[in-house]
């Protein structure tokens, strides 16, 4: 993951690798918010949906009570920001070999969460910063360091 990874080298002084100049956007998740989104979902458990036709099925629909959601931040951010967190967090510049975009991957990514929303009201509530100072401070306690 790249929130350790990233947090040990900068904390050793090691290199860290950047593709695409971290101009790529990825969704971070804090755990709390991930684990706040699936206690809501423990406390509104899905039923049957009355309006599901066994003769014209609809994948967006079932008889079973049971749904999948994406629970994630739905707020890119990019990975210059990331680094910077951590920067600010660890009090200590990243070294960075700035790299290419790998074949492969791709510029944006991120959780689309409005059905979670719409279920159970979920909205996640931790800023990538807020998110990287804790982070770090759970790091350096558990690594003594």
């Amino acid at each position: 993951m790249a929130y350790f990874k990233f947090t040990r080298a900068i904390a050793a002084g090691d290199p860290i690798d950047v593709y695409n100049d971290g101009l790529m956007q990825r969704d971070f998740t804090y755990i709390d918010d991930v684990v706040h989104g699936i206690v809501q979902l423990i406390e509104k458990p899905p039923s049957p949906d009355p309006g599901f036709d066994r003769l014209c099925p609809d994948p967006a629909r079932a008889a079973a009570p049971h749904r999948v959601f994406n629970i994630g931040n739905n707020a890119p951010v990019t990975l210059v920001r990331f680094i910077e967190a951590i920067e600010t967090a660890l009090g200590r510049r990243a070294r960075k070999r700035l790299l290419p975009m790998q074949p492969g991957d791709v510029p944006i990514t991120y959780a689309n969460v409005d059905d979670l929303g719409s279920a159970v009201g979920f909205s996640p509530g931790t800023s990538i910063e807020d998110g990287i100072a804790r982070f770090v401070a759970w790091y350096r306690e558990f690594y003594k360091g």
